[in-house]
């Protein structure tokens, strides 16, 4: 059937919330959400997921697809050591989803669900080989290779975050671990005081885009993407910060592939829903 005719549903399980979507062809039609507790029981936590999905869910429903923030043996649908639900050990999720829906479900970790949605409904659609960067609580990365996802052993590919930089590793300058720790305060608050020409504010950006330049360097020398998407709740204050990311793309030792490459930011509304759906087509 052509992804244009189906209904799936979608959902998202993040830092705060599980949230579902019904999906028909790039429309998402109806949501659903409910709240997670970190001290939630598995049983639970399972049944919040099971709500939520109720929520969206009708006869013409054919598959469901769920983005989760950790390790995801995506074939047995084994979902390992969720950080934001720690009673979700080796959870067999696959074979509980399709035991209670009756219909096939698809996993994998969140930010290669990003990749994927960019991939069928966003920017990354005209490009063969690109990545796609949440932009977030940390930084999440997502690799196309060949029009295809590249997940690598249990979705780990992509954990850019975790390389070592400076004191620390780089998600620790490029998520909003960043703001927290130098400016007190979270991304979100500062991009509305530099919406007002807040001096501070403007000065944070600018020292985001310098370590989010030099984290997109590294991307290049690794994959050489034709493009890199950004996306994730930081990526809407990119009028503040592309100019110094920009900057630090000029110590790129291969100027000449810069001028084969582009750095888009996503238009996607609904993108994590729209990613884990996309686990389905």
């Amino acid at each position: 059937m052509e992804k244009e005719n189906r209904t799936v549903v979608g959902v998202d399980i993040g830092g705060t919330k599980i949230k579902s979507g019904r999906v028909m062809g790039t429309k998402v039609e109806q949501t659903g959400y409910s709240m997670v507790v970190k001290t939630d029981p598995l049983e639970n936590s399972l049944s919040k997921l099971y709500d939520t999905i109720e929520e969206v869910m009708t006869e013409s429903v054919t598959a469901i697809g769920v983005g989760v923030p950790a390790v995801v043996d995506k074939d047995s649908g084994v979902v390992f050591d969720v950080q934001n639900i720690p009673s979700w050990k080796m959870v067999p999720l696959k074979q509980l989803l399709e035991d209670r829906f009756n219909v096939p479900a698809f996993l994998n970790n969140d930010a290669n669900c990003f990749a994927l949605g960019e991939k069928h409904f966003g920017k990354a659609r005209n490009y063969a080989n690109c990545v796609a960067l949440s932009l977030g609580t940390g930084l999440g990365m997502g690799i196309i290779i060949e029009n295809k996802l590249y997940s690598g052993v249990l979705c780990g590919a992509g954990e850019v975050g975790m390389l070592s930089y400076k004191d620390g590793i780089l998600e620790e300058y490029t998520g909003s671990f960043f703001f927290e720790k130098v400016y007190g305060t979270s991304a979100k608050t500062l991009y509305g005081r530099a919406l007002k020409n807040d001096a501070q504010a403007l000065a944070a950006f600018v020292e985001y885009g310098v370590h989010l330049g030099e984290a997109i360097k590294n991307i290049l020398y690794l994959f050489a993407p034709e493009a890199i998407i950004l996306g994730g709740s930081i990526s809407r204050a990119h009028p503040f910060f592309t100019s110094a990311m920009d900057e630090a793309l000029k110590t790129f030792a291969y100027q000449k592939q810069l001028e084969n490459f582009k750095i888009e930011i996503s238009d996607l509304v609904d993108t994590p829903i729209l990613g884990a759906a996309a686990l389905c087509l």
